[in-house]
């Protein structure tokens, strides 16, 4: 199958992949930039940044592509509208908002024309999100990374979901390879977001030890443990996240980052710590299908391969 372009809104991707927004830094202008010049949409994980390092990466993307360039953004975050703001202000293609649903975000692309795609897990959200104003939608299965929001396989999901509504639905959770996307938009998929290929890539900006700790990951590795978000969130087992399964680990600081936080850890520090290399410290964000990746490519090695994949796909 000769891919399909992915429009979202008045953009158009000639490639119908979006890079997942992988926070904290690991999604940052060199992926997302490198992801846009292949015919991608690329993210810049805005969660954790302050306005000035969103408003430095935003234009450092610019300045490596004239591609799809959005932010991702956790609507837990207590400064979730005006870091919203801030990426329009510096004129985002797109605002891709998970880990919560937030109802006053559709007034704030509206107000500039900016498509908001919300990250839903259910027929519910996805007709919510359609009558507010949802330029597209990002449907998350249970094998996806990070927070998550059901138990059920996109695979499950996605026929339902895209006959429910007339927005472009972009599936996630365990897309890989070209079969995977094929099957997705033979399902009734517009195109596919991907976070683990790309964690674990030439570009991205996780620190060596934690793309080898990703390497390394085998199936019994990967763990679902409570975030202070208030949702589940799928991980690499790690000393620290073996410690989080336990019983809490509350911070000794707290900087207020959360709407609402369950203070059981700091998880804004915990996945710092992992994007720097500390893996006996730190929370390795992960999705389900991580141990299956077995070497760092090139985002345009990715795309090749994900390409030549989906042509030879039944």
């Amino acid at each position: 199958m000769k891919l399909p372009e992915l429009k979202i809104g008045n953009k158009i991707a000639k490639v119908p992949i979006q890079q997942g927004g992988m926070a904290i830094r690991l999604s940052t202008a060199r992926l997302a930039a490198a992801v846009a010049n292949e015919g991608g949409i690329g993210l810049i994980a805005a969660s954790g940044m302050s306005h000035d390092e969103l408003r430095y990466e935003i234009r450092l993307a610019r300045s490596l592509t004239s591609g799809i360039i959005g932010i991702n953004i956790m609507v837990a975050a207590a400064d979730f509208a005006e870091v919203v703001r801030t990426a329009i202000d510096e004129g985002i293609d797109l605002v891709v908002a998970g880990a919560g649903f937030s109802r006053d975000m559709f007034a704030l692309g509206k107000e500039s024309g900016t498509p908001i795609v919300p990250i839903v897990s259910s027929v519910k959200l996805a007709k919510i999100s359609e009558r507010l104003g949802a330029a597209a939608i990002v449907l998350e299965g249970k094998e996806a990374g990070g927070h998550l929001g059901t138990d059920t396989s996109v695979r499950d999901l996605i026929a339902d979901v895209s006959a429910a509504v007339n927005i472009p639905v972009i599936a996630a959770g365990g897309v890989l390879h070209g079969q995977d996307i094929v099957d997705l938009i033979k399902a009734g998929a517009a195109g596919v977001q991907m976070g683990s290929r790309f964690a674990a890539c030439e570009e991205s900006n996780a620190a060596p030890a934690l793309k080898e700790y990703y390497l390394k990951s085998k199936p019994e590795d990967i763990v679902v443990i409570h975030s202070p978000v208030g949702l589940p969130g799928r991980a690499v087992r790690t000393p620290f996240s073996a410690k989080v399964m336990e019983g809490p680990v509350p911070p000794t600081k707290c900087d207020a980052c959360l709407k609402a936080c369950k203070h059981n850890f700091c998880i804004i520090r915990a996945l710092t710590r992992a994007q720097q290399g500390d893996v006996e410290t730190g929370l390795v964000f992960t999705g389900e299908y991580m141990p299956k990746i077995d070497k760092i490519m090139t985002v345009h090695e990715i795309f090749e391969q994900l390409k030549a994949e989906a042509e030879a796909a039944n």
